[in-house]
C-alpha cells in the first residue's frame, strides 16, 4: 500500500493534491527520449473522470456511478448493451471510449474517439480525447512515441482552437511545447502564450501554467514568483503544494516546511501534518517540530487523510535515526512493518537502525 502523496517510484510514496482534491493516485513516470510528459497524459486521464452528462438511454445512467467505483469492465459491458440498440449514440461511444481508456486499452479508445471526430468533427473535447489516448500510446512505447507527436500536438491545437476557453486543451499544450524538443516543435515562447491565455480564462491557471514553465526551465525564482501569485489568487491546495515541490527540488526544506504550515492555517488538514513531519525527516531538518507533527497526524488520523499510519511511524523512525536513538527508531519501523510488511523503504530503515 502506497503513502497517498505524489507518486515517487523510487519509494512507492503517492501525494497531497492527488489525495485530497482528486481522489486518485496518479503515477508519474519520466521516459527518456519520449518528448511527451506523464503529466500532461495524466491530466487526460484526470478529464475522463469529470461528472458525465445525462444520455438518452435509462441503462447509461448507472455508467457514472461504475465509474466512480472503478467497476469499468462492467461499465464497458452495459454501454456495449446499448450500442447494439443505438449504434450511433454519440454519447454512448464516448463513454465506451473513457471506459477503454481507464483500462488502458488505448487502441480500442482511439477506435471510439476516432468514431466522435468523424462524426462530429467540431466538437472540442473529442479531439482533446484522441490526442490524450494517443499520448498515453507514446508513453507506453517510446521507440514509437515520435510518430505519435504530430497527431497529439495538432488533437490538442484543434482542441483550442474549436473552444476559446477549453482549459485543458491549453494545459496540455503548455506542458507539450515544454517537453518537445526543438528540433520537434517544441518553444517555451509557444508554452507561455498558451500560459498567456489560461490567465486569461483562469488567473490561478495561468500563474500555475507560468509557474510550471519557469520551474521546468530551471528559473526557480521566476517560478516562485508565479506559484505564490497562484496561492494569493486562488489559496488551493494544489496551488500550495506546487510551492512546496518547488522549494523541495531547490533544496530549501525549512522554506518548504514554513509553506505547508502556512496551507494548514488555511486549510485545517490534518494531512499537512503528515507533510511537514516528512520533510523534516526526508532533509534531516526541524526534527522537533517534524517529530511533534507527526505524532499530532497519528493522534487525529482518519482514513480520509490518506496517508497509511505506517508512513508516519517510517518518518518517526526516519526523525529518531537523525537523532541516534535506536530504540525509538526500532520501536516506529517495527509499527511500520507490522502494518505494510512489504514495503522496500522500511526494510532498509529498518537495517540502516540496526546499524546504528
Amino acid at each position: 500500500m502506497s503513502e497517498v502523496n505524489h507518486f515517487d517510484l523510487k519509494t512507492a510514496e503517492v501525494g497531497i493534491t492527488e489525495m485530497i482534491n482528486l481522489k486518485i493516485i496518479l503515477i508519474r513516470k519520466t521516459l527518456i527520449f519520449v518528448p511527451v510528459t506523464s503529466k500532461l497524459m495524466m491530466r487526460f486521464v484526470i478529464f475522463l473522470l469529470l461528472p458525465l452528462l445525462c444520455v438518452s438511454q435509462q441503462s447509461l445512467d448507472e455508467v457514472e456511478k461504475l465509474f466512480e467505483n472503478k467497476r469499468f469492465k462492467t461499465a464497458e459491458t452495459l454501454i456495449k448493451k446499448t450500442l447494439e440498440k443505438h449504434p450511433t449514440n454519440l454519447k454512448a461511444i464516448e463513454l465506451l471510449g473513457d471506459a477503454y481508456g481507464h483500462q488502458k486499452k488505448w487502441d480500442d479508445a482511439l477506435g471510439e474517439y476516432e468514431k466522435l471526430v468523424g462524426a462530429k468533427p467540431n466538437v472540442a473535447n473529442y479531439h482533446y480525447k484522441y490526442g490524450g489516448v494517443l499520448g498515453m500510446k507514446a508513453l507506453e512505447n517510446k521507440f514509437k512515441a515520435i510518430a505519435f507527436i504530430g497527431d497529439i500536438k495538432s488533437s490538442f491545437l484543434k482542441a483550442a482552437e474549436l473552444d476559446k476557453t477549453h482549459i485543458n486543451a491549453r494545459w496540455a499544450l503548455v506542458e507539450l511545447y515544454m517537453q518537445l524538443p526543438g528540433i520537434l516543435g517544441g518553444s517555451r515562447d509557444k508554452s507561455l502564450k498558451y500560459a498567456n491565455e489560461l490567465e486569461n480564462l483562469s488567473k490561478v491557471d495561468g500563474y500555475l501554467a507560468k509557474g510550471y514553465v519557469y520551474e521546468y526551465d530551471d528559473e526557480p525564482i521566476l517560478a516562485e514568483k508565479y506559484y505564490k501569485m497562484a496561492i494569493r489568487e486562488g489559496g488551493s491546495l494544489t496551488c500550495f503544494d506546487k510551492l512546496t515541490e518547488l522549494y523541495k527540488k531547490e533544496n530549501q526544506p525549512e522554506s518548504a516546511i514554513k509553506n505547508i504550515e502556512q496551507a494548514h492555517k488555511k486549510h485545517q488538514r490534518n494531512a499537512l501534518h503528515y507533510q511537514i513531519g516528512k520533510v523534516a525527516a526526508e532533509y534531516n531538518v526541524e526534527l522537533e517540530k517534524g517529530e511533534m507533527c507527526l505524532r499530532v497526524y497519528l493522534r487525529n488520523y482518519s482514513a480520509e487523510d490518506g496517508v497509511p499510519k505506517a508512513w508516519a511511524h517510517y518518518r518517526l523512525a526516519q526523525i529518531h535515526t537523525h537523532k541516534s536513538n535506536k530504540s525509538k527508531a526500532l520501536e516506529h519501523i517495527e509499527l511500520a512493518l507490522a502494518e505494510l510488511p512489504k514495503i522496500k523503504p522500511f526494510k532498509v530503515q529498518k537495517e540502516k537502525i540496526l546499524q546504528l
